[in-house]
């Protein structure tokens, strides 16, 4: 049987990772581009579990053997299709354990030599949360501005011209506001965007700098590394600013269009409303936005909560940060780009 650290992983070409854990521990943290392949389904952990404690290690081992024996053919054929396809599958479980073993016995019976990672997920999580800091360049481009200005939009076009633009909202699953779950489900676990920021990070490796939003230290459920916050400080801030219009209309796009069918919207913008209201001393402007939100006239709901919530809560906190700004009009995000190019030019950091 071939075991293989996590730093000999880490520098494989084609690897995927296998996790044969059951799906709920899947769901909560995995290795980023992992499969699933359970041994056990929920229910059937829980139940093997339960024996273990109650009966002792061989009846639940037993058990464990009758449930997985039909279900042997099957995960076999799943993990030998990866490798078909020209990837190099690597199996793990929570810390390397019997799980990973057996299948790894499982298909090396099979004649087929696939490596299992020694220590499983925690080990991969220790690595990288060591290692994380030392990826972080020693300079940020740092995007500053209001709700709904297009930063991310920004950044998109960024990285698609292959500068080292990372997506922090993306990587937790939420977009940094009240209404920032809004079509992006629960959010990520801190495990999870842990092991995406270390990824995005490693894509970037290399760079003298890096390009990011001014996120605060919590994006949702997940916490930015101190490091990360402590580059940001220092680095080229740019405030992006756009017109009323322009930021409705955005905000529109990315947060009511795609969902405003789906049974949860209308749901959820009341649950977000009634949170806003307690913070909303004027009684007009909170009777407009309900009488906005129940017609569902969300353009002018937006320039309502844009005015007269989230514009005079916007600090822009200039002491926080070292260095000059620069101002840059995003109405139009691809001119945007090209100015937020040009100021990176002119303080002599260098073009990828």
């Amino acid at each position: 049987m071939r075991e293989i650290a996590v730093e000999q992983y880490i520098q494989m070409d084609n690897a995927i990772p296998v996790d044969v854990r059951s799906p709920i521990e899947f769901e909560e943290c995995s290795i980023p581009g992992a499969v699933n392949v359970p041994l056990f389904t929920n229910e059937e952990r829980v139940e093997i579990g339960t024996l273990y404690k109650k009966e002792g290690s061989d009846a639940a081992k037993w058990r464990a053997m009758e449930i997985v024996s039909p279900k042997i053919p099957s995960m076999m054929q799943k993990i030998r299709d990866l490798k078909d396809d020209g990837f190099q599958p690597v199996i793990y479980c929570w810390r390397g354990g019997m799980r990973s073993k057996a299948v790894t016995t499982f298909i090396t019976y099979a004649g087929i030599s696939i490596p299992r990672l020694t220590g499983g997920y925690r080990a991969y999580r220790q690595y990288i949360l060591e290692n994380t800091a030392d990826l972080i360049p020693e300079k940020a481009v740092v995007l500053h501005g209001m709700t709904g200005v297009g930063k991310t939009d920004v950044l998109k076009v960024l990285s698609e011209k292959g500068y080292p633009a990372i997506d922090l909202e993306e990587m937790a699953g939420h977009r940094g506001s009240i209404f920032g779950s809004f079509g992006m489900g629960d959010g990520s676990t801190q495990k999870t965007f842990d092991a995406l920021l270390y990824q995005a990070l490693s894509e970037v490796k290399g760079s003298p700098y890096i390009i990011m939003e001014a996120e605060s230290k919590r994006i949702g459920k997940a916490v930015q590394p101190d490091e990360l916050l402590d580059t940001k400080k220092t680095g080229i801030h740019i405030d992006m600013f756009a017109s009323m219009e322009s930021r409705v209309q955005r905000i529109l796009r990315d947060y009511v269009e795609p969902y405003q069918r789906e049974e949860w919207f209308k749901p959820k913008v009341d649950e977000s409303l009634v949170f806003i209201k307690k913070r909303l001393k004027d009684t007009e402007i909170r009777e407009q936005l309900d009488e906005s939100a129940e017609a569902e006239n969300y353009e002018l709901f937006i320039k309502l909560l844009l005015e007269h919530y989230y514009d005079p809560r916007y600090a822009f906190k200039q002491h926080d940060y070292e260095g000059q700004f620069h101002h840059v009009n995003a109405d139009d995000v691809e001119a945007a780009a090209q100015q937020i190019i040009h100021i990176i030019e002119n303080q002599n950091a260098p073009v990828l």
